[in-house]
């Protein structure tokens, strides 16, 4: 499994569970959460990621459509598709997200 496999099965578990602590560990203490195209963050560090996630969670699961270690395609369980950044922290962490949405 790819380390964006990895990401987005934790990102589905969350959904469904609404373990948004757990997932938000994901994230290097000083990483960086932008969305393009939508009035939300940026979020700096994980302590404000956290919050985010936990303040507004997502609602849909997405199912990678072109998978890439640093750029990555989806689609949301609810149709629409975007794209995702990542840039990784040398221990695996996330250190900056970048989403897009079409």
């Amino acid at each position: 499994m790819s380390r964006t496999e990895d990401h987005v099965a934790a990102f589905n578990l969350a959904v469904t569970s609404g373990a948004w602590e757990a997932f938000a560990d994901r994230f290097a203490p000083d990483a960086t959460m932008r969305f393009v195209g939508v009035p939300a963050g940026p979020f700096e560090g994980r302590t404000a990621i956290a919050a985010a996630y936990r303040e507004n969670p997502p609602g849909e699961t997405m199912t990678l459509i072109e998978d890439g270690d640093e750029r990555a395609r989806f689609r949301w369980s609810g149709g629409g598709t975007g794209t995702m950044e990542l840039r990784w922290a040398p221990d695996g962490a996330v250190q900056t997200l970048t989403v897009s949405f079409d």
